[in-house]
C-alpha cells in the first residue's frame, strides 16, 4: 500500500498555528481480523515517516508496537468497533431489544409507511445496471445530507469511485439500498462485503424528512432482507462511536487509531503539539 500524507495539525495551547504533512502508510483491520486475532500484513514504509493504524484491537497494537520498537505513537483515538452477529435470524436478533425499543421501530415504520400511503418503499441494487440506477438516485440526494455538508462523508462523486462500485457489484460484493417516499428517494444505505462481512460505508437521509427517521427505517428493513438471505456472517460498523451504532450493534471490540512514527525530533514535536 503506497504512503499518503496525512495532516498533522501543529498547536500551541489552544492555537492551531499550521498543519504539517507526514507520508504515512495504512494498517487497517477488518472486523475479521479483529475477531480472529489476525495482524494485517505492514506494508513497506518505504521514504515515508510511518504508518496510520486504523482500528487495532489491544493484541495487536501490543504486537505492532513490539515489531517497531521506537517508534513514536500518537493522534490516537480510543473508541469500540461496533457490529451485528448474523447467525441466527431477523426475529432472533430483534429479540435483544427491549419491548420498549422494538415498539419504538415498529413504530417508526409505521409513521413511514403511513405517510406513503401503502407498504415501505425499499428497493435493493446490486448488479452494475442497478448500481448505475443507485448513484444516480443516491448521489443527488447524498450531497443533501448533514453527512456530505458537515462531516465531508457523503457518497464518492468521481470516475474511480463509480468504477469500484460497478466492480464491486459485477463480483457480488456490495449491497445498496434506498428508501423512498411518493417515489422521492429519501435515505440510502450502501454496503460492501469484504469476505463473509457487510461494510457499513455509507448512510444519509434527507434532511427535510428527518422527523420520519429515515435512516433508522432503512437500517432495520435492510437488516430484515440480510438476514433472509443467510450469507453473511457480521454487519461492521466500522470505526468510531455513535448512538446509532450502539443501538444496532450485538458486540463491540475496544479499538484505537493512531500514528506510528520514525523517531526523530520532529515527528516527536508534532506528536507532543
Amino acid at each position: 500500500m503506497v504512503a499518503t500524507p496525512y495532516p498533522l495539525p501543529f498547536t500551541i495551547g489552544s492555537r492551531r498555528l499550521l498543519a504539517v504533512e507526514r507520508e504515512v502508510a495504512p494498517i487497517a483491520f477488518t472486523l475479521e481480523d479483529i475477531l480472529s486475532g489476525r495482524l494485517p500484513g505492514v506494508p513497506a514504509m518505504g521514504h515515508g515517516e510511518g504508518y496510520r493504524v486504523l482500528s487495532a484491537p489491544a493484541h495487536a497494537e501490543k504486537r505492532l508496537r513490539e515489531a517497531m520498537p521506537g517508534f513514536l505513537i500518537g493522534a490516537r483515538e480510543d473508541y469500540e468497533r461496533s457490529y451485528i452477529a448474523m447467525s441466527g435470524s431477523y426475529d432472533d436478533y430483534l429479540a435483544r431489544f427491549s419491548g420498549k425499543t422494538r415498539s419504538t421501530l415498529r413504530r417508526k415504520r409505521r409513521k413511514v409507511e403511513q405517510a406513503g400511503g401503502g407498504d415501505l418503499d425499499m428497493r435493493t441494487y446490486l448488479t452494475p445496471a442497478e448500481m448505475d440506477q443507485f448513484l444516480q438516485l443516491a448521489i443527488p440526494l447524498s450531497r443533501r445530507t448533514y453527512q456530505a455538508r458537515l462531516l465531508d462523508a457523503g457518497l464518492p462523486d468521481n470516475k474511480d469511485a463509480r468504477a469500484e462500485m460497478r466492480e464491486l457489484a459485477a463480483d457480488d460484493r456490495v449491497r445498496a439500498y434506498i428508501l423512498f417516499l411518493d417515489q422521492q428517494p429519501i435515505a440510502y444505505l450502501y454496503l460492501p462485503v469484504a469476505g463473509h462481512t457487510l461494510v457499513y460505508a455509507h448512510l444519509g437521509y434527507d434532511p427535510d424528512y428527518a422527523e420520519l427517521s429515515p435512516g433508522t427505517v432503512l437500517q432495520m428493513a435492510a437488516l430484515e432482507r440480510l438476514f433472509a438471505e443467510d450469507r453473511f456472517q457480521f454487519f461492521d460498523f466500522t470505526e468510531g462511536d455513535g448512538a446509532h451504532k450502539k443501538l444496532f450493534r450485538t458486540g463491540s471490540v475496544p479499538c484505537a487509531s493512531f500514528l506510528m512514527l520514525r523517531p526523530s525530533w520532529a515527528n516527536r514535536a508534532l506528536l507532543n503539539a
